[in-house]
């Protein structure tokens, strides 16, 4: 990830600026969560993964693709490409932002109850994120009805 005293001043002035136009989001109650050994968790992620036969996403894309639990990783590809994004961790290891073996690994030592069937995938890089409120809620809808306890996001 690059640092802002990395980039050129102006460069870093114009993300600043990005940054204090972004609006300030409501807090809403607070919920008191099921312990994490009896949740059910899925991963909802800004890294841009698909599937190889899904479209990519495009700049700007306000959608979201599907990655299904065990998918196999050398059918996902990265759309994400920004010249602040570093990709090659992901290459290496794809859970280093979709963390779905992880979820594995801590399902099957009793940590969490279990992995959803399917997680969510979007484009990152939106400077104005009401822009995924109706996907967002779509997903929202589709966690509970598969019965997710508790969404992990991962953003990019």
């Amino acid at each position: 990830m690059v640092r802002l005293s990395d980039l050129h001043p102006t460069e870093a002035d114009h993300l600043r600026a990005r940054a204090a136009a972004m609006p300030s989001l409501e807090c809403e109650r607070w919920l008191e969560p099921k312990p994490l050994a009896e949740s059910t968790v899925a991963i909802v992620s800004t890294a841009g993964f698909h599937r190889r036969d899904d479209p990519p996403f495009r700049p700007g894309s306000l959608d979201y693709r599907l990655i299904p639990r065990g998918v196999d990783w050398s059918e996902v590809v990265l759309s994400h490409i920004s010249a602040n994004f570093d990709r090659s961790g992901l290459a290496e290891d794809p859970n280093v932002a979709f963390p779905l073996d992880r979820l594995e690994d801590l399902a099957a030592a009793g940590e969490i109850g279990g992995v959803s069937a399917w997680h969510y995938s979007f484009m990152g890089a939106l400077p104005a994120p009401q822009l995924l409120d109706e996907a967002g809620t779509e997903v929202g809808r589709l966690l509970a009805a598969d019965d997710v306890d508790v969404a992990l996001l991962v953003p990019i």
